[in-house]
């Protein structure tokens, strides 16, 4: 095994051992919420089901380049790997407009009763199951036509020009025009997401020193004071969540306008294209977990539990 093959099994082995425990947590951790509580919040229910779209992502991508960067490149064949760059496309895309709803929403429940948002305050938990759905059958609907191209072997091992090579599986587009008129759909389409998830930030941003400024004259009610800092907190998590995901994108999409310049594109311009394009799995879960309440309040009462259980033991045995 090569060097390159050694840094790329390392890099995503890495990915796969943060992204998968720590998507599975936030899972786990609101689903027991939904269970003991019976209810989740409209933040919870789009964290919930984005941390499931990165969990899968990490499941079909990561997992798969650490196997190649290993040497075993062999795993699937034609209809495996339309399956798996099929399942890619859609979650990915899944966790931009997830990510997106969930920056609207936070902007709509931190704006003042007189925005032009506010009537979204309760249209968007009315309607939030039907939006998810759409985003899902979008997604499935835009990603049939790189799937169909995909195969598991070349012919004669050669590679022909405007192939997406993945090692263990091959995007093989006929021509140029092809290969560019659904590289640039994609982004055009993510790039809706991403302009409004930005607009979107920028305003969360603005409310935030906007009360910041309000405040600091003014003595609330300690609730008010709870309030007010849970909001901030949360506003704060969920823009960290856009600025990372902006430069992921950002870089993600850089290097693919490079590659659309050449002919053939080298695996190891592939392998860094792919890394950034699957490492918001391992960073997003990251973020939730060391910034939602819930979340680090079940680690909390596990942490108590485990304080208060040897206390009994010894009681009992004296």
């Amino acid at each position: 095994m090569d060097t390159r093959g050694i840094m790329k099994a390392s890099g995503f082995l890495i990915l796969t051992i943060i992204s998968i425990p720590a998507n599975l947590i936030v899972c786990c951790a609101f689903l027991h919420n939904r269970f003991t509580e019976a209810k989740l919040l409209t933040a919870d229910i789009i964290l919930c089901n984005l941390a499931f779209t990165n969990l899968m992502v990490a499941f079909i991508r990561s997992i798969p380049q650490t196997l190649a960067g290993l040497g075993y490149l062999h795993f699937f064949d034609d209809d495996g790997c339309k399956v798996t760059i099929f399942c890619f496309r859609v979650f990915r895309g899944l966790s931009i407009s997830l990510t997106c709803l969930l920056c609207v929403y936070q902007a709509v429940a931190v704006s003042p009763v007189t925005s032009l948002l506010a009537p979204l305050k309760t249209r968007i938990p009315q309607y939030l199951l039907y939006i998810i759905v759409f985003l899902y059958l979008l997604y499935c609907s835009t990603s049939v036509m790189t799937a169909v191209n995909a195969v598991s072997s070349l012919i004669n091992n050669t590679i022909p020009p405007y192939t997406y090579n993945l090692e263990y599986c091959f995007v093989i587009y006929k021509d140029y025009y092809s290969y560019i008129l659904v590289g640039f759909g994609v982004m055009c389409r993510d790039l809706v997401f991403i302009v409004l998830m930005t607009i979107m930030s920028g305003y969360i941003l603005r409310l935030l020193y906007q009360h910041g400024q309000k405040v600091k004259n003014i003595r609330s009610s300690d609730r008010s004071q709870k309030e007010r800092r849970a909001e901030t907190k949360a506003s704060k998590a969920v823009v960290t969540l856009v600025t990372l995901y902006v430069v992921f994108f950002g870089i993600d999409n850089i290097i693919w306008l490079y590659t659309i310049t050449i002919s053939k594109v080298s695996v190891l311009i592939s392998d860094i294209r792919i890394f950034f394009a699957t490492l918001y799995t391992s960073v997003c879960p990251i973020v939730v977990i060391t910034t939602n309440p819930k979340i680090k309040g079940k680690f909390k009462l596990i942490k108590l539990k485990k304080e208060v259980q040897p206390t009994e033991n010894s009681t009992c045995t004296e």
